[in-house]
C-alpha cells in the first residue's frame, strides 16, 4: 500500500495550527446492521448485479422525518452550502449573452433531472465563477430535502479525511472513511482538479472511483478541466459514454488581473518596464551592469514566459518594479495575470476560514494554482507557521510540476527559506534565478 505523505493536496489542512477543524457530526449510538450508516448494501459478491448498491436499513423505516433531516444534513457535510438550492440558482447564469443564459438554463435543467432520479455519473465542468458548485451542491441539498442521504466532499477534503484516518487518535479510521465515500448512495466531489498532488492521493482517488464506476453509483464531479484531460486510468471512466454526461458550464468570466495585496490593475502603470531606469541614481559600474542585466531578463521574459524567474535583493532594488512591468506586459498580450505579496495573500486565505466569510478557500487558493502567470512578491517577508509553509509549498510544488509561468520576488537567500521550497525555486531545468546586488533603486546612493 502505499503510505500518505505529508500533506501536499491543496486542502484546508484540518488538521494544522492556523486552520480550524471541520467539526465532526454529533456521535449517535450505531445500528448494529448499518453502524449509523442508515443504509446497508444488499451483497458482497462482485457478480451479483446488485453488488455495491445500498438500501435503506430497518433503522431509517422507524426514524422521525424531521430527526432523519437532521441527520441526513450532518451526514451531507454541505455545512453552509445548504443555502445553495435550485430555488437559489439563478437560471440565467452569470452572463450577459443571451447564448451563454439559454445554455446555463440548458445545464440548470439537466441537473434537476439528476437530482430527481440520480443514475450514472454526472459531470459539471468550466471555470470558476460559473456555477458549478451551486449545481452540485442544489442536487445534494434536493435529495436531502426528499429524504434521501447525500454526500458532499471537496476532493482535496476527503483525501485529507483519508490521511487524517491513519492518525492513532482519529476521531473516524482509514478504512470507516474509505467505505464510507466508497457506498454513498449519492456522492458528489466538488473540485476535482485537487485530486492529482502526490501518487499517493492518485491511488486512493482511483481505487473510490473504481469501485463507484463498477457498482454504477451516482456520483457527480465539478472541476474546471474537461474530463478527457485527467489522469488516462480517470480519464477512461469519467469519459464513458454508458456511464456519464457531462455539462460544460463556460469559460472564465471576470476581470484577467487578479490582485492581492496593495498592487491593483490601476498601480500597475507607475510600474511600466519602459520606466525603469536601469542607471538607478546614477549607478556606475559592476552595479549598475547587475541592474543593466536584470532589466534585460524581465523585458526577454516578459516577450517569451518560459519557466520561472526569480528575483534576489535587498528592499527597493527594483524587484516589485520589474516584476509588475512583466505583469502589465503579459497583460497587454492577453494573459490572465495573479499578482499576490506573499504576506497579505496568507493573511488572505487565513479569512476564507472565518465566520462569514463569502469566499471559500479552495477558490481563491485554487485560482493561484491555475493562473497562467503567478507572481509571488516578496516571498520571506511572511510570518513564518506550519500552516503557511504548508500552503505556499502546495502553490509552488503545483506550478512547478505543470512548469507554469511564475515570477517570485524575494529579498531572502534561498537557502534560508523551507528546503522544499528552495529546491523548487533553484531548479535549473525550470528557474531562472538572479541576484540584484544594486543598491536601493529609490534612494541609494551612486555606485
Amino acid at each position: 500500500m502505499l503510505e500518505p505523505p505529508t500533506r501536499t493536496a491543496m486542502s484546508t489542512d484540518a488538521n494544522s495550527v492556523d486552520a480550524p477543524r471541520m467539526p465532526a457530526p454529533a456521535p449517535e449510538p450505531a445500528c448494529p446492521l448499518c453502524g449509523g450508516a442508515r443504509f446497508v448494501r444488499v451483497t458482497a459478491d462482485p457478480q451479483d448485479p446488485r453488488f455495491g448498491h445500498p438500501v435503506p436499513c430497518r433503522c431509517a423505516a422507524i426514524e422521525d422525518p424531521e430527526e432523519r433531516r437532521e441527520r441526513l444534513l450532518r451526514y451531507s457535510r454541505l455545512g453552509p452550502l445548504r443555502r445553495m438550492t435550485f430555488e437559489r440558482l439563478n437560471r440565467a447564469g452569470r452572463s450577459d449573452e443571451p447564448s451563454e443564459q439559454g445554455h446555463y438554463a440548458e445545464a440548470v435543467a439537466i441537473a434537476e433531472r439528476y437530482a430527481e432520479h440520480p443514475e450514472g455519473w454526472l459531470i459539471l465542468t468550466g471555470a470558476h465563477g460559473r456555477g458549478k458548485t451551486h449545481l452540485a451542491a442544489a442536487i445534494a441539498n434536493h435529495a436531502i430535502d426528499e429524504g434521501r442521504p447525500a454526500l458532499f466532499l471537496t476532493v482535496a477534503d476527503l483525501l485529507d479525511m483519508l490521511r487524517a484516518g491513519y492518525d492513532e487518535d482519529a476521531e473516524d479510521d482509514y478504512e470507516r472513511v474509505l467505505e464510507q465515500v466508497r457506498s454513498a448512495p449519492l456522492l458528489i466531489l466538488d473540485d476535482l482538479d485537487g485530486y492529482s498532488e502526490t501518487a499517493w492521493a492518485r491511488e486512493k482517488f482511483l481505487q473510490i472511483i473504481s469501485h463507484r464506476f463498477n457498482a454504477l453509483l451516482p456520483t457527480v464531479f465539478t472541476g474546471v478541466h474537461p474530463p478527457d484531460e485527467s489522469e488516462a486510468r480517470l480519464a477512461s471512466r469519467l469519459t464513458d459514454p454508458g456511464v456519464t454526461q457531462q455539462i460544460e458550464l463556460g469559460a472564465e468570466v471576470g476581470p484577467r488581473f487578479f490582485a492581492v495585496g496593495a498592487m491593483g490593475r490601476d498601480q500597475l502603470g507607475r510600474f511600466a518596464l519602459d520606466q525603469f531606469d536601469p542607471s538607478g541614481r546614477g549607478l556606475r559600474g559592476e552595479s549598475r551592469r547587475n541592474l543593466e542585466g536584470a532589466f534585460r531578463l524581465a523585458k526577454h521574459w516578459a516577450a517569451e514566459p518560459d519557466g520561472w524567474l526569480v528575483f534576489l535583493g535587498a528592499n527597493g532594488c527594483g524587484k516589485t518594479h520589474l516584476a509588475a512591468g512583466i505583469a502589465a506586459e503579459r497583460l497587454a498580450a492577453g494573459d490572465a495575470v495573479a499578482f499576490a505579496n506573499v504576506p497579505d495573500l496568507l493573511d488572505e486565505l487565513r479569512a476564507t476560514f472565518a465566520p462569514g466569510s463569502t469566499e471559500r478557500f479552495d477558490h481563491r487558493f485554487r485560482r493561484l494554482l491555475d493562473a497562467p502567470v503567478l507572481i509571488l512578491d516578496d516571498l520571506g517577508a511572511q510570518q513564518t507557521s506550519a500552516w503557511a509553509e504548508e500552503k505556499l509549498y502546495q502553490i509552488l510544488n503545483h506550478r512547478h510540476l505543470q512548469r507554469t509561468p511564475t515570477i517570485v520576488t524575494t529579498n531572502c537567500e534561498l537557502k534560508a527559506m523551507e528546503p522544499r521550497i528552495a529546491s523548487r525555486l533553484a531548479d535549473l531545468q525550470t528557474s531562472t534565478v538572479y541576484q540584484i546586488t544594486a543598491p536601493d533603486y529609490r534612494t541609494g546612493a551612486p555606485a
